[in-house]
């Protein structure tokens, strides 16, 4: 008797996990319209880093036309890191606060508005830096909105992934700039050049109010996933969070490098003889890299529902790449080591940045994604001056700072070690798509 008591009361569990079971599975659903909001977020942030990067390829065309030093052209793509160290937190708190509508807008409305005015005053040089700060201010409310347009519209085994389109914006938009910007310069004059971005600007502006929704109709994912704390709440955890500690001096490193390595892929290329051409298309197989890894890594990433395996692989593969672009002088191995160094270093950014929103829950996407850029805002500035500080005095060789940076990537890789899985990875996460 006691037996088959035991096994109704045992058989009446299986029957009510079933139902839990059930009720999960239909919980929530996946919008297909996810995949038009992500794709008018994109077409933002690439036109904002476009704006970014459009004096970098075209600075003796442009010193000469405005009729100022290098480093004054310099400072136009400058002012996006110091900007952004101002702005990043309020702009957090913003996307936090009021939403995606109201903060990634907040980014497209002064993007389309200040590269509007760059056309306008285009002869200007206190007027154009006026509008890149402007345009500038504007780049935070967008980059910080990577995880919390991925969080808002996608479940769970598809974030990095989503993350991964969104953070591959950023790269299509800097390699579109560095590709068009002399193109456009030489056939329509930097003004008519500075006037087509505006243009294109303006009428991204109006595509993503046309088409952006705030969120779905219900929610992609289970509830316990979805609360968030917000901005200033999150703060005081983030900096309880040892993973995430660990993981903000990743992205200070990584950042850093990546910002002064392809700042400076002229000066470090040409004291071994390499050409200015070869420095470019280096510079640019190095982007070009890093858009593959920022589709393939993160798609692996969600494939295998694991963060922290392909965070140590890209930082292995990124310190091997950093390493042949250092001391390569054989033309191909060093194509090779670009690629290699582009395509690992920056396919860990989007998987870095689901890891961070993961593993800081409640902490809101805006929020971790904003201190995780921050980071690398800060180490791209040190890293710059401290590139260009260090150098050879006698031949300008950029070997020595290099190889700190070596070593410093290497630091990272160990301290990648230490990072653990979040829990809310591998809990359950259930759709129907319709």
């Amino acid at each position: 008797m006691l037996t088959e008591l035991n096994y109704q009361d045992w058989e009446r569990s299986i029957r009510t996990t079933k139902q839990e079971v059930i009720m999960q599975e239909t919980e929530f659903r996946v919008y297909g319209y996810r995949w038009v909001m992500l794709s008018v977020y994109m077409l933002a942030i690439t036109i904002n880093q476009i704006m970014w990067i459009t004096f970098a390829p075209i600075t003796i065309d442009a010193t000469g036309y405005y009729g100022v030093s290098d480093l004054k052209i310099g400072i136009l793509s400058m002012c996006f890191m110091i900007v952004y160290l101002v702005v990043s937190i309020p702009a957090s708190w913003i996307i936090d606060t009021y939403g995606i509508r109201a903060g990634v807008g907040t980014g497209v409305v002064l993007t389309g508005v200040f590269g509007m005015m760059r056309g306008l005053v285009s002869d200007n040089y206190s007027l154009l830096l006026l509008a890149q700060i402007g345009i500038a201010t504007g780049q935070p409310f967008l980059l910080n909105s990577i995880t919390k347009v991925a969080a808002r519209w996608f479940p769970m085994k598809e974030r990095a992934t989503a993350s991964g389109l969104g953070t591959l914006a950023m790269y299509f938009g800097i390699l579109a700039g560095i590709s068009l910007t002399p193109f456009l310069a030489n056939g329509h004059g930097i003004d008519g050049m500075l006037y087509i971005y505006g243009i294109t600007s303006l009428v991204i502006a109006a595509i993503f109010f046309l088409f952006a929704r705030e969120r779905p109709l219900t929610a992609p994912c289970h509830p316990d996933q979805e609360e968030r704390a917000l901005a200033v709440d999150g703060m005081k955890l983030l900096f309880r969070n040892k993973n995430f500690l660990w993981l903000m001096v990743i992205f200070f490193i990584g950042l850093g490098v990546f910002n002064s390595v392809t700042t400076w892929i002229e000066n470090i290329l040409s004291p071994r003889g390499f050409s200015a051409e070869q420095a470019g298309i280096t510079g640019g197989l190095m982007i070009i890299g890093g858009i593959v890894g920022a589709v393939v890594m993160p798609f692996l990433s969600d494939r295998y529902r694991k963060r922290i395996p392909f965070i140590i692989i890209a930082l292995a593969g990124a310190t091997a790449g950093l390493a042949g672009v250092t001391y390569a002088t054989n033309y191909a191995l060093l194509l090779f080591s670009a690629g290699a160094f582009g395509f690992f270093l920056l396919s860990s950014g989007p998987i870095g940045f689901q890891y961070g929103a993961e593993v800081t829950f409640p902490v809101s996407e805006g929020t971790s994604n904003g201190f995780l850029l921050l980071m690398g805002q800060i180490s791209g500035i040190a890293f710059i001056f401290g590139m260009d500080g260090f150098k050879s005095p006698v031949t300008g060789s950029m070997t020595a700072p290099l190889f700190v940076m070596i070593l410093l990537m290497l630091v990272s890789f160990i301290f990648s070690s230490r990072l653990r899985e979040s829990a809310l990875l591998i809990g359950p996460d259930k759709k129907d798509t319709i």
